[in-house]
């Protein structure tokens, strides 16, 4: 673990050498490795004296932590830096190695302007700015061209309170609508040419049902509401086939498999997927305040649909929730030390309430690692965790547990709706602990309640689970049955 003890420059080329060797062999590209060596480099000069021995997880952990508040490294940059230094030490074989949550500092990125949680407050000259410009986007012309008419749009979807996620389908498909007529002004197309675009989806590109219907509702809302000329009947269209799907389902069994597999937060975070039934966003953005340990129950803010919902707190969380927020309070009160420690607060209520954004109560319960600038105002802030690090610690752990289903975050809603189900819970209960807004959308979950094809019990279970030996006479078998019973035809 120590560099060698012959001469000095040999020692330091041998060591370099073969660090460059592990990462080629870890898949680092031949030109990328250079750069890993300047991070290990500034890693190795930011405790001078002290070799890396007598290091331990405190000493990587603190210097992961002056980087990621340094808003001007990028995200790529900083993801360079926690994989150099993971490579190091697994070079080194140090035996405290999986102390450091290498996963969760990887995933600490920060949030485009494009996400969610901060897109619905970007003013909507910028959210076409950065539409227009997307590298390598064949679109780019038409947004361009037809910037008017898609200010209109977002402006009529804002008002009338779509999702941020509405919003961006919408606009996706009327530009492709654009683009398909040749770039035309869509005031000057009318219903003919709406038709053929959503045959030329099912019959050319082969979509589902739900995208043909989402591209459908999008020019809908474009002809009704913003070009105030509405399209009227439709008439009969090829429309794409609507398969019906069951759901990913994992047994309790499973569960646990998959969970053993994960550890720190992801753990934790895929615990409260299973254990509430919240949908991966809505843990996501849980703020302290959301949880309340005296009732056992967690408040879901602001989830699909703008409802608000209770969950119950799983008793077996409550431990490692308060360790958890113990943790992120430090983290706060660092920040708050460094002239920071303000988070992001939704709508008006940062201008109603000026000093909430610094306030315990309403901190991300999963922040990032890392410190990043609002894309709003230039603030620098702590957002949540970016969901892709959750998406692929699930999957990570689905392989190493061998589980040959299609896992991913959503699979533990679907998960927690079928074992409450099993275990006698009506399925109103259900429907709204998931925030269901027909209950028909919750009956799926039955289906794995009608074991076997509604309730039927295959014939091959009937027999007796022993098989009657065959007699066999001559290498043929009996001509007759167990009760003497001649079976052969006159």
């Amino acid at each position: 673990m120590q560099l060698p003890k012959t001469s000095g420059n040999d020692a330091v080329r041998s060591f370099w050498d073969r660090y460059v060797q592990h990462l080629v062999k870890n898949g680092v590209p031949p030109k990328v490795t250079r750069w890993y060596v300047i991070r290990v480099e500034q890693y190795i000069k930011a405790y001078p004296g002290r070799k890396l021995a007598s290091r331990g997880p405190a000493e990587v952990i603190s210097f992961l932590e002056k980087q990621s508040k340094n808003t001007r490294l990028k995200d790529w940059q900083f993801r360079q830096i926690v994989d150099a230094m993971q490579n190091l030490f697994e070079m080194l074989e140090v035996p405290w190695h999986k102390e450091v949550d290498w996963d969760l500092w990887l995933h600490a990125s920060s949030l485009p302007d494009s996400h969610p949680t901060v897109a619905p407050d970007l003013p909507v000259e910028k959210t076409l700015d950065r539409l227009e410009n997307i590298p390598g986007s064949r679109l780019a012309l038409v947004r361009r061209s037809h910037r008017g008419i898609l200010k209109r749009l977002l402006v009529t979807l804002r008002r009338g309170g779509y999702s941020i996620r509405t919003e961006q389908a919408y606009e996706s498909w009327v530009v492709r609508f654009i683009a398909y007529n040749d770039n035309r002004d869509p005031a000057g197309l009318g219903v003919n040419e709406v038709v053929s675009f959503l045959q030329h989806l099912a019959v050319r590109r082969q979509v589902s049902a739900s995208t043909q219907n989402q591209a459908l509702n999008a020019l809908v809302f474009l002809y009704n509401q913003v070009l105030e000329r509405p399209l009227g009947e439709l008439g009969d269209f090829i429309r794409a086939r609507r398969p019906r799907k069951l759901p990913v389902v994992l047994s309790q069994g499973e569960v646990l498999r998959l969970l053993e597999e994960m550890s720190g937060q992801h753990r934790l975070m895929a615990s409260l997927l299973y254990g509430t039934g919240m949908r991966l966003m809505d843990c996501v953005r849980l703020r302290v305040q959301d949880i309340d340990f005296n009732y056992g129950q967690i408040v879901v803010r602001d989830g699909k649909g703008k409802k608000d919902r209770v969950v119950p707190l799983p008793e077996k969380l409550v431990d490692a929730l308060r360790r958890h927020l113990e943790e992120v309070r430090k983290l706060h009160r660092a920040d708050l030390e460094d002239g920071r420690g303000e988070v992001y607060l939704p709508g008006a209520l940062a201008r109603k309430y000026p000093g909430a954004a610094r306030e315990w109560g309403w901190q991300y319960v999963f922040p990032s690692r890392r410190l990043s600038a609002d894309p709003r105002s230039g603030e620098i802030r702590r957002h949540h965790v970016h969901e892709n690090g959750l998406q692929k610690a699930v999957k990570k752990a689905a392989g190493r547990a061998g589980i040959a289903k299609r896992v991913n975050c959503h699979a533990l809603r679907h998960s927690f709706a079928t074992h409450l189900l099993e275990n006698g819970y009506d399925i109103r209960t259900v429907q709204e602990l998931l925030g269901h807004a027909d209950v028909s959308t919750t009956m799926i979950y039955t289906h794995v309640l009608n074991r076997g094809g509604h309730g039927v019990r295959s014939p091959l279970d009937s027999i007796c689970t022993r098989p009657a030996k065959m007699e066999v006479i001559r290498g043929t078998a009996s001509s007759h049955g167990r009760d003497g019973t001649n079976l052969r035809r006159p």
